[in-house]
């Protein structure tokens, strides 16, 4: 069974910084993809970033148009960590940030069926 452990939300000022940690623990597969997807109040959950991997090698990274510049997906292989730099947050950032695991890197990062492990959200407060 993979779970996956996230940390790292909070409040923060606009323009400011925070990094969201995601910990993959488990059996996984050598080729593997993970995604952070957030919802906000009221609205629809959406995809954030994504990320594909095989072995140690990244070979993928996708990003909503409306945080690509600012945020940044990476992976710690190591220690089997994803991780969701965001900077220059703005009020609009304000969600709940899920991370996301799974097998299926046919499909789309963008696709939250591509996923079959979810962690607990993190509440990712941005004030004006």
């Amino acid at each position: 069974q993979v779970q996956l452990v996230v940390s790292g939300g909070g409040l923060v000022q606009a323009g400011g910084s925070l990094r969201l940690s995601c910990a993959i623990s488990g059996r996984t597969d050598s080729a593997y993809a993970a995604g952070w997807f957030r919802q906000a109040p009221e609205k629809e959950r959406e995809f954030v970033a994504g990320i594909k991997w095989s072995g140690g090698w990244t070979y993928l990274t996708d990003y909503l148009d409306a945080v690509a510049g600012r945020f940044t997906i990476s992976r710690d292989n190591a220690n089997n960590t994803v991780f969701l730099q965001m900077n220059s947050l703005k009020r609009e950032d304000t969600a709940v940030y899920y991370c996301a695991a799974g097998g299926r890197i046919t499909m789309s990062a963008r696709d939250s069926r591509t996923y079959d492990y979810w962690g607990q959200g993190t509440q990712v407060t941005v004030a004006s």
